[in-house]
């Protein structure tokens, strides 16, 4: 049942930290009766000063005021204890909501990592930066209020509306009544505020898209002069958020002021019908003056309700979205099987994989085999399939049809689906075309494929990928950082930066999705050569899958396979696919014979 209520799922978190809420909640409850103690006093002295008992003068014509400073001293006491327990409970409060944000924002981002790539695909950048930071945000901003709003309100009301009852029945059902109507047109409105909040997010999930885009595709608006075109539409989304967040804003300021009012009407309810019980003498005057302290304490609370009741409405709303986020279920899962422990070939049979949402297949009925150690390359058209394929390896995606296996005949095949998923993308590594380096020092990026690895295990790396000369350019070597995504670097020193993170992985099977395409031939010729050498440096084969379109790169694999519609078409030696395949001769560009 809880599921259904988002903001009451975030509070629930405070289950994990039992002894401190309790004693948050118990200090709470403290300093409020030590304020309906506090105004029960007060009336108490005012009846003294009124009856004359506060200051009283002696026969010898002094003045005896013990009574005046017994209640001064007692008010202050209360007061300063209430102080401290208010205190107390404040600062506990506080940090046992950002302790409960910080559970949730790491939920968030274990989910963010563990979600997968069609899940980020689908959602986008712009609107998984929203759910983890305004969204987080706005939740803090109701935790910090729950205390006060939630758990302090409804004390206070306890405590008013009983001190008012025991002096005078109807004194305490009238406000109860009132505040009762109060609330429950505050409740009628928040379901309103709650939508207009889900439109503003998502107006804001659309600016940071936006944002994302701009700043991470800044080198193509330059290029084709879009500047202009981009900040007009960047100002564009940004005064349509404004203009969604106005509307929120004016509807929460002209609704919210309506309940207020309900609830400061017991107010004139106690100060008239206590007056008429102080002339008839039913009630004492410090009674009534009592009475009103009160009335304007919870006046003043369920005020203090109305302005953080959209704070609530904006938290339930951004706690719907960020439960979205952690409800997601994961659509790749690990087995539990080991991967075996000697070489790894790869093998799929009759694999079929669909366009995302179930468009068109994209992969049916393909089919192939590589052996430990061998080193293929995969051609094929644009769209053909060819990174789809790739992605299959470390299960970064998942067949909808067939196996995808990996193993060998004397180990046996595997199909990845059962294999452990950690272990299977330590063994299997695929370097994209597109370089990827984080903002941080050449070591730290190279090290992310193997924590414990040594600076001689680095250089290893480098000098394989044949990006010794990059280190060398480097004004700091290893400690240099790169920027952002490697800005500093080339599109090659990048590629090879990338592929000398994989290679110190020691992968089993590795596959280079064009991650070649901006070496030059002799260096890309030094980093096969070298791959193929590690069979002799560390007695055990690598398995090379090249995708590739350039033919020195084919001209270096052992065999090559044709991706056609979706199927391997074709496969041999380039030699034997030049005599017999036009198709092969048409996407290499080279002639028969």
């Amino acid at each position: 049942m809880i599921k259904h209520y988002p903001l009451l799922r975030s509070l629930a978190i405070y289950r994990e930290m039992p002894w401190r809420f309790l004693l948050t909640a118990l200090l709470f409850i403290a300093g409020n009766a030590g304020l309906a103690l506090q105004q029960w006093l007060v009336g108490h002295a005012v009846n003294d000063v009124n009856a004359g008992l506060a200051v009283v003068r002696q026969a010898d014509g002094g003045l005896d005021a013990s009574v005046a400073w017994h209640w001064l001293w007692l008010l202050l006491a209360v007061a300063l204890a209430r102080g401290v327990l208010q205190y107390a409970a404040a600062a506990l409060a506080l940090v046992l909501s950002q302790e409960l944000l910080t559970r949730l924002r790491e939920r968030i981002l274990q989910q963010v990592q563990e979600l997968h790539l069609g899940y980020h695909w689908q959602h986008g950048m712009g609107e998984m930066i929203t759910r983890t930071t305004r969204d987080a945000d706005k939740l803090r901003d109701a935790l910090i209020s729950f205390w006060r709003q939630v758990v302090e309100t409804p004390l206070v009301v306890l405590a008013a509306v009983g001190l008012l009852t025991w002096y005078h029945p109807l004194l305490g059902l009238v406000p109860l009544l009132l505040t009762g109507i109060g609330l429950w047109i505050f409740v009628r409105q928040t379901g309103r505020l709650v939508v207009l909040d889900r439109e503003v997010g998502a107006a804001y999930d659309r600016v940071n898209q936006d944002l994302s885009e701009g700043i991470g595709g800044v080198r193509v608006i330059k290029s084709f002069a879009l500047e202009a075109s981009r900040i007009e539409r960047f100002a564009w989304q940004v005064g349509f958020f404004a203009e969604q967040a106005r509307l929120a804003l004016a509807f929460a300021s002209t609704r919210i002021p309506v309940p207020q009012v309900v609830v400061a009407l017991g107010h004139v309810w106690i100060l008239s019908y206590g007056a008429l019980l102080v002339r008839d003498g039913h009630l004492g005057v410090g009674e009534l003056v009592s009475s009103l302290l009160i009335a304007t304490t919870l006046v003043f609370r369920i005020e203090g309700v109305g302005r953080v009741m959209q704070v609530f409405a904006d938290a339930r709303s951004s706690a719907e979205r960020i439960w979205q986020l952690l409800d997601a279920r994961p659509a790749i899962v690990g087995g539990a099987a080991p991967l075996p422990t000697g070489p790894l070939g790869l093998r799929l049979r009759e694999v079929g994989v669909n366009a995302p949402g179930g468009g068109r297949s994209i992969l049916e009925h393909c089919s192939l085999r590589i052996e430990p150690g061998e080193v293929v390359a995969l051609v094929g058209g644009t769209g053909a399939g060819k990174s789809l394929l790739a992605s299959l390896l470390p299960r970064l995606a998942d067949a909808q049809e067939g196996r995808v296996e990996v193993g060998s005949d004397e180990d046996g095949w595997h199909d990845v689906r059962e294999l452990q998923l950690d272990t299977l993308r330590r063994r299997v590594q695929v370097v994209p075309q597109e370089s990827f380096l984080f903002s941080d020092t050449l070591a730290a990026n190279l090290r992310l494929a193997a924590p414990d690895a040594s600076d001689e295990d680095l250089h290893w790396a480098l000098r394989m990928a044949a990006a010794e000369d990059v280190l060398e350019r480097l004004p700091r070597g290893l400690d240099t950082a790169l920027g952002d995504r490697g800005v500093t670097l080339s599109g090659g020193q990048r590629q090879r930066i990338n592929l000398a993170r994989a290679l110190l992985a020691r992968p089993d099977i590795l596959c280079l999705d064009d991650a070649t395409s901006a070496l030059d031939a002799l260096s890309e010729q030094r980093v096969l050569a070298n791959i193929r050498a590690l069979r002799h440096a560390h007695g055990r084969a690598t398995t090379l899958l090249v995708i590739s379109s350039k033919l020195s790169t084919i001209l270096l694999a052992d065999r090559v396979l044709l991706l056609q519609n979706g199927r391997i078409a074709d496969t041999g030696s380039h030699a034997q696919l030049v005599g017999r395949n036009a198709i092969y001769r048409d996407l290499l560009g080279v002639d028969h014979g």
